[in-house]
């Protein structure tokens, strides 16, 4: 068995950074479960003959499928190890898609995006190599989880353009049905790559040998007992309200874009084209936000993308043209990309190591039923006013509840450091 002391000595390694590259390439891969519904969200719509908010639907039921499952595969991942969870995610999203492509009906495809690629698949990429890869950083720790979460951003930049022309070359259902044999051969390939335990799930003791992060001086009092002087679960509960004002807001441009420029008369392609280059930066952002986050802290990182965010959302209501479009989506990928991989750094910052994937899984929840409600709701409010404005106007709202409760927190650190 090893030590902690010869276990310690791969963190940072190059095996870590190998591993990190593997986690990259699973968040993006899997990330197609993601961003699918919403490509195809007109195409569905037209099939199935529902009205805007009934197609968002598959959308909402993915992220809460994901939200529920981050929770479920946080806990495996400490129990039973990375590589199973992986590979089970990507049976979940293999499956999934084929199941989906299949369907006769709206609730059948939401019921495959939900339960299969949801719950039991994209849930598995993305709150355990979360925690995973937070185990195998210090220093580096959020730049690491910058890389970690630009995977979902990745999937964003390639997948819709890509789904795209195969929907409007072989329709929806090859598309998804290709789609699915590809994520199950190459997620069970890619599993193997985290056969290694955690370096400190030794014990919690072990995460005293780790050089402290650079921006141990912005945190405060962090006893995992009492962080900034509240439970544990308080914290993780203000965490969470945090994330679900973020992600409400998030959601609107990245579910509904593509409709919004189909309104527009823009055409459903030009929209993929704004979601894809809202992905790319959105990398810049996580990569830039995660080397922000090791020199000023998870909290100040996420208050920064909270204002930044909310200032991109009210730049989409003055400007509707073309080109304004793409210019507004991209500065909206470029302020938001760094505010979920923040959460991770809180989590490691404030809470104990042993706890990380089931406490990243949580918060994770409700980020994506953030992200679920912001789909489903963006659509219930164009159907109830007949435009966009108004779920912009929602989302902005939204933005400003994560942001008090951000502020509240860092008043607690300033508090704590007294």
């Amino acid at each position: 068995m090893r030590t902690p002391a010869t276990s310690l000595q791969q963190i940072e390694s190059p095996y870590a950074w190998a591993r990190l590259v593997a986690a990259l390439l699973v968040m993006t891969i899997g990330g197609a479960g993601i961003y699918a519904p919403s490509v195809v969200l007109p195409a569905v719509q037209l099939d199935f003959g529902v009205v805007r908010a009934d197609a968002s639907l598959p959308y909402t039921a993915t992220l809460v499928g994901l939200g529920v499952g981050g929770i479920l595969m946080g806990r495996l991942a400490d129990k039973l190890g990375v590589m199973v969870v992986v590979l089970g995610g990507g049976a979940g999203i293999g499956l999934g898609f084929i199941v989906a492509s299949q369907s006769a009906n709206l609730w059948q495809f939401s019921l495959a995006h939900g339960v299969l690629i949801g719950l039991l698949g994209v849930s598995a990429t993305m709150a355990p190599l979360m925690a995973d890869t937070s185990q195998w950083f210090s220093r580096n720790r959020g730049i690491a989880l910058g890389i970690c979460m630009s995977g979902n951003y990745v999937a964003g930049t390639v997948w819709p353009p890509v789904m795209q022309h195969f929907v409007e070359t072989v329709g929806w259902r090859q598309t998804y049905f290709w789609i699915g044999v590809f994520c199950l051969l190459s997620l069970a390939l890619l599993s193997l790559a985290f056969r290694r335990p955690a370096p400190i799930a030794v014990s919690d003791a072990a995460a005293a040998l780790v050089p402290p992060l650079r921006s141990a001086r912005f945190m405060g009092v962090s006893d995992p007992r009492q962080p900034l002087g509240q439970s544990p679960g308080r914290l993780q509960l203000l965490l969470s309200v945090a994330g679900m004002g973020c992600c409400v807001a998030m959601a609107m441009p990245q579910v509904h874009i593509v409709a919004y420029c189909t309104d527009l008369g823009f055409g459903a392609a030009r929209g993929a084209q704004m979601l894809s280059l809202m992905m790319a930066l959105g990398i810049v952002s996580r990569l830039v936000s995660g080397w922000v986050s090791d020199h000023i802290g998870g909290l100040r990182t996420l208050l920064l993308g909270s204002v930044l965010q909310g200032l991109a959302l009210l730049m989409f209501l003055p400007f509707d043209g073309l080109v304004p479009l793409y210019v507004v989506s991209g500065l909206f990928g470029l302020f938001q990309g760094g505010i979920v991989p923040s959460y991770g750094l809180i989590v490691r910052e404030y809470f104990s190591p042993s706890q990380a994937g089931a406490r990243m899984g949580t918060i994770l929840v409700a980020t994506m039923v953030g992200m679920a409600l912001g789909g489903w709701m963006s659509g219930a409010v164009f159907d109830w006013t007949g435009s966009y404005r108004a779920a912009f106007l929602n989302g902005i709202a939204w933005n400003l509840v994560n942001l008090l409760v951000v502020v509240y927190l860092l008043v607690q650190v300033r508090k704590s450091r007294r």
